[in-house]
């Protein structure tokens, strides 16, 4: 079968590149032909890097050393140069490196979050010359949000999208919206998967979407126009956000959303 794909397309099989990546421990024996297809831990492909347990912690790491090598070159010049040249080349090339495909690789640990943190705190700091400012009082001066706030930024722009019946058909098929007779004042518009893990349940988009859109403003989520949605949420800041890059985690509690309540109480346990 795999040979006829090849013949119906005139292209021959190359299977010494070939290779495959699953979630298991266990090694199998795959072969195309006399060839036999080794496993791998990682493949990239279309420039993301996928691990066999989908943690993207080899291409997170890969963008923020790549991001550190565009920053150790920018520090040689960016000190005699205008702050709107400065916001130019920070865009070209330090922004850009987190802003490919960011809803694949953005649900990812506490620990890769705060790496990317600081390296986007160390961006600041060139940028402004600034060496004592903290990361929200630098974050604050530019009127930036985090790397994470952004890509929950791009996740409800997507959302958008599939609300409005706008958004690709691979995107659309991944939530399912509710099909509810009564206007529930306090009803999500879409339906949350039932999930078992947090591995693979909480922490994936078609679990994360709905959630995100139902924090969405609702001023936001009840407007028709695609840009004009784009242009307002830029200035939204995620507040509630379900994931567990934004929750605290207790030992012997778990992940917890950290509310004034909870830890009046916990400090004086």
């Amino acid at each position: 079968m795999v040979f006829q794909w090849f013949s119906d397309n005139e292209m021959k099989p190359n299977p010494e590149k070939f290779s495959y990546i699953i979630n298991s421990n266990e090694n199998y024996n795959l072969k195309l032909g006399e060839t036999s297809i080794l496993s791998s831990n990682k493949v990239k492909l279309l420039g993301i890097q996928i691990d066999k347990n989908l943690s993207f912690k080899c291409h997170i790491n890969q963008i923020c050393k790549t991001a550190n090598q565009k920053l150790n070159a920018l520090s040689r010049t960016i000190p005699y140069m205008s702050m709107e040249k400065k916001k130019m080349l920070i865009n070209a090339f330090f922004d850009s490196q987190f802003n490919y495909s960011p809803l694949i690789w953005m649900c990812h640990t506490k620990e890769l979050n705060e790496k990317i943190n600081r390296v986007h705190e160390r961006c600041l700091r060139l940028m402004y010359n600034d060496k004592h400012s903290s990361f929200e009082e630098l974050l604050i001066r530019d009127g930036a949000a985090t790397i994470h706030h952004r890509n929950i930024r791009s996740l409800a722009i997507e959302m958008f999208k599939v609300a409005k019946g706008v958004a690709p058909k691979i995107l659309s098929d991944l939530f399912k919206v509710n099909n509810n007779n009564y206007n529930l004042r306090n009803q999500s518009y879409f339906q949350i998967p039932n999930v078992r893990t947090v591995y693979n349940g909480t922490e994936s988009i078609s679990f994360l979407g709905p959630k995100i859109w139902n924090i969405v403003p609702e001023e936001l989520r009840d407007l028709e126009s695609l840009e004009l949605f784009k242009t307002k949420i830029k200035k939204w800041v995620p507040e509630n956000c379900p994931c567990r890059i934004c929750k605290n985690f207790v030992q012997g509690v778990g992940f917890i959303k950290p509310t004034p309540l909870f830890w009046n109480t916990f400090h004086h346990l």
